[in-house]
């Protein structure tokens, strides 16, 4: 009888701590689409549902962490959103002069606004959203070293994860779909190919400098037409790439100087440089309230000639409340600086209570020239809008 009561006090215990160190949140998401569709079988209106669940146990006196984050989606008018990602699973050990981890990760690079050329390190979860800054989780074992001399990251990527893409029912996609089965590799060991990283970063005065490299799969397809069963799809190929870059911060009272910049050295293609860079100044204490206002320009550049960002000027604000509800607006337009494409895009973001919060976008596509990038989005704009109860 004691035994059984011991042990069922120490099962409550374990559930107890196991339940006090999860968090998480559960999603709504309503999105509609402006337009009809191009394709046939889409729809304009969709509502789905996700969920995010975040485990994490710290022992060895805060010297050891284990970390277990998933995330699911299920759409109600397409399967091709319908997905599961184990977004994190890694063991993290501290020692007096690094840090070690082992296993599945998310690591960000970037300090721009509009696009993140140094951020190589994890696949596109395109399926979520297009602005690229959804990520698949990427298994790795990582080292990071820091001293007064700077902060030095190594990584072996340990295969690679193909980005997911969207179905032919989906809105938002190619005129082709990707079909996954036909998906080839320059290396011969393909997805198993392991990949090697590493990122130098450090602080000098009001200068935040960063240094990267890169040499393995391209995340990056390119995509080949091909005929399947009389049917026209397109074929990702993934090139093995070296890539050297750098992103930059300076910091000059109210003015952030912003500059994210690469190149790419295909093994077997010509080599391209890309860049994207500008600023932004924030009117602080805004009509001497609490609010900030944030105005920025950004300049994209990319030498090969359909690339997204080839020659575009981005203009944008940044509007943060500072209130306890942690209100936010931000908003940007994109111009093709070689045709009249525009993209508008614009997001807000609220806490409604201590437990619940909403999130909203919009995205336009306007005056897509025949040749733009953006040409298959061209009657694809859509509001979306994301209920969120967190745990």
């Amino acid at each position: 009888m004691k035994k059984s009561i011991v042990f069922s006090t120490l099962l409550l215990a374990g559930v107890y701590s196991f339940a006090s160190e999860i968090t998480g949140y559960i999603g709504l998401e309503g999105r509609g689409f402006l337009d009809n569709p191009i394709h046939e079988n889409q729809k304009n209106n969709s509502l789905s549902t996700s969920l995010s669940l975040e485990y994490f146990h710290d022992f060895e006196d805060d010297n050891e962490r284990i970390v277990a984050t998933g995330y699911a989606r299920k759409d109600s008018s397409t399967d091709g959103r319908d997905h599961f990602d184990i977004s994190e699973l890694y063991w993290w050990k501290g020692y007096d002069d690094f840090e070690l981890y082992i296993g599945v990760r998310k690591v960000f690079w970037g300090v721009t606004e509009t696009s993140h050329l140094v951020d190589v390190i994890n696949s596109s979860d395109s399926v979520e959203n297009i602005d690229g800054e959804d990520k698949l989780g990427q298994p790795m074992v990582s080292l990071l070293y820091e001293q007064d001399w700077g902060t030095v990251e190594l990584f072996s990527l340990t295969g690679f994860r193909e980005p997911t893409y969207l179905g032919a029912n989906d809105r938002l996609r190619s005129e082709l779909i990707v079909e996954k089965d036909l998906t080839t590799y320059e290396s011969s060991q393909e997805e198993k190919h392991i990949d090697f990283a590493a990122r130098y970063s450090h602080v000098l005065g009001d200068l935040d400098l960063g240094l990267i490299y890169f040499n393995g799969t391209s995340r990056e397809a390119e995509y080949n037409k091909k005929s399947v069963e009389g049917k026209d799809v397109l074929a990702a190929h993934y090139n093995q790439v070296e890539i050297f870059g750098t992103d930059i911060q300076l910091t000059k009272g109210d003015y952030l100087w912003k500059l994210e910049a690469t190149h790419t050295k295909p093994k077997s293609d010509s080599s391209y440089f890309s860049q994207v860079g500008g600023l932004e100044y924030t009117f602080v204490g805004l009509a001497n309230s609490d609010a900030d206002l944030g105005i920025f320009m950004e300049y994209q550049f990319d030498e090969r000639d359909h690339a997204f960002g080839q020659n575009d000027l981005a203009l944008g604000t940044r509007l943060v409340l500072n209130d306890t509800q942690s209100t936010e607006f931000i908003g940007a337009v994109t111009q093709d600086l070689d045709n009249k494409t525009k993209f508008i895009s614009l997001e807000a973001t609220r806490r409604l209570t201590d437990t619940w919060s909403i999130e909203s976008e919009l995205r336009v596509f306007t005056s897509v020239d025949s040749d733009d990038s953006l040409y298959d989005l061209r009657e694809d704009d859509y509001l979306q809008v994301l209920f969120k109860r967190y745990f």
